[in-house]
């Protein structure tokens, strides 16, 4: 009998855990939730990563990211397509794009918009030395068809080429890839996922439409911040957060001190901590 009330005790223990465990990821959701209001916080995202300069080592951490944002949006349950690869010379890409699906999607990746830095010995190098390599992340809300952006097809160059990324065996078979340059901004977008011309044209479109719009809203917002005399730190483009795997491993946000000593778990998808703590430092207004 007392092997039996043990026995029911440990279930009880358990279950409590896990649901003590399930309330406290509600929780935390709903905070984040909260303080995604922005007018595009709901929407889907497009997610795309380039290394900077560096070759092979800085080609080699972007698809580091590209995997641990690929990894995060399986454990948030998001749906994502990658729609164009350009791999790398020895290693890694020379860009992705990626279309995340989800609810509140781009909100949360907005966060993770910036240049990544990475301190690790090198695999490719031959003397084990240490090398710090950049990429950058930019973030863009995908916009419904009818979204205040007018496109002059006259402003579009369209060319077709054979996909040289990752797919199936339809790769280097047809010239379904399509890439789109936006001649008066100068906005080059592609997309070489899809066996259809027309359906790689119309993701494309959609890229297009998203950087066409945030263009758009810089230019208000600049001229804005000089109608007012606002002086802001130039913050596109800085070093949002580094990687240390060597001399020790930590991971830290430059803008909200947040650090992580555990590289491999946030390498491996798990984000949320940095996340929720720029959104929570953004909230307030700091």
């Amino acid at each position: 009998m007392l092997v039996e009330w043990a026995g029911q005790g440990e279930e009880v223990d358990a279950d409590l855990k896990n649901g003590l465990g399930r309330l406290a990821t509600l929780v935390e959701t709903a905070e984040i939730k909260k303080m995604l209001g922005g007018e595009h916080d709901r929407k889907n995202a497009i997610l795309t990563i380039h290394p900077g300069a560096g070759g092979t080592e800085s080609q080699d951490w972007a698809e580091m990211l590209l995997r641990m944002y690929l990894r995060w949006c399986e454990r948030r349950g998001f749906k994502y397509e990658v729609i164009d690869y350009q791999p790398g010379d020895e290693a890694g890409l020379k860009s992705a794009t990626v279309t995340v699906t989800g609810e509140f999607a781009f909100g949360l990746l907005s966060a993770e918009a910036g240049v990544h830095r990475l301190v690790r010995i090198s695999p490719f190098d031959q003397a084990s030395r240490r090398h710090t390599s950049f990429a950058s992340v930019y973030v863009w809300p995908e916009l419904p068809d009818d979204a205040d952006v007018e496109i002059d097809e006259g402003d579009l160059r369209i060319d077709t080429y054979r996909s040289s990324g990752r797919g199936g065996q339809h790769v280097n078979v047809t010239d379904s890839a399509v890439r789109i340059t936006h001649i008066p901004s100068g906005i080059v977008v592609q997309c070489q996922n899809e066996r259809s011309q027309h359906r790689n044209r119309d993701s494309a479109m959609k890229v297009l439409r998203a950087r066409l719009y945030d263009l758009k809203t810089r230019e208000q917002q600049a001229r804005l911040d000089q109608l007012g005399g606002v002086k802001k730190d130039i913050a596109f483009g800085s070093q949002i957060r580094s990687y240390v795997l060597h001399p020790y491993q930590l991971i830290k946000d430059h803008r909200t001190k947040e650090e992580v000593g555990d590289v491999n778990r946030v390498l491996d998808g798990d984000v949320d901590s940095f996340i929720k703590a720029y959104l929570m430092k953004k909230a307030s207004g700091d």
